[in-house]
């Protein structure tokens, strides 16, 4: 009889073995499917977190091609109409000029005449002065190259106008401290 337990107990034991083995499958398949669960809820939220991101960067792109073409607009807009308040200032100037021309055509005092092209000038300079524009300063001043343009050198007549600007053959002026157009002048050596 105790040969006869012996398979018994083998096939208890396989029996066992085999129990075991099934509920260790079952055990891995259960983790299986909870981890391939869990990778796709993952992958699921990075797809959802991608579209999100991805949406919102090409709202912002468009956002900032609409601010860019905008300003682009406007700033056309304004370079179009930049010079307006200055040409409606220089108006009363061209009525000025106008008046004093036909005036000069009546006119038999000479003096009078060109009393009113001072005053037409003086109002021009003034207004030129109100908008930022400077007569550059050459007479006797040193010669230099960041406002004047030397045109010519010339002796100089006395030791002291040596490197000096003797004449000045075009005014220069300067806009807000930027040089828009430089002094002609002669200079002493």
């Amino acid at each position: 009889m105790t040969k006869h337990k012996q398979p018994e107990k083998e096939e208890l034991e396989e029996q066992t073995l085999q129990e075991e083995t099934d509920t260790t499958t079952a055990a891995t398949e259960a983790e299986g499917t909870t981890e391939e669960q869990s990778l796709d809820t993952t992958t699921e939220d990075l797809e959802k977190k991608f579209a999100d991101l991805n949406d919102s960067h090409l709202r912002l792109m468009a956002e900032f091609d609409n601010y860019r073409k905008r300003t682009m607009r406007e700033k056309a807009d304004l370079l179009k109409s930049a010079s307006e308040g200055v040409l409606v200032n220089v108006l009363p100037l061209v009525d000025d000029f106008e008046r004093g021309l036909q005036l000069t055509e009546q006119a038999t005092d000479i003096n009078a005449v060109r009393d009113g092209m001072i005053l037409i000038y003086n109002k021009f300079l003034a207004f030129l002065t109100q908008n930022g524009v400077k007569t550059i300063e050459t007479k006797e001043q040193p010669f230099d190259t960041e406002f004047h343009e030397a045109i010519t050198t010339i002796p100089a007549p006395t030791e002291e106008l040596k490197g000096k600007i003797i004449d000045c053959v075009q005014k220069g002026y300067t806009l807000n401290d930027k040089v828009i157009r430089f002094s002609k002048v002669v200079v002493g050596e």
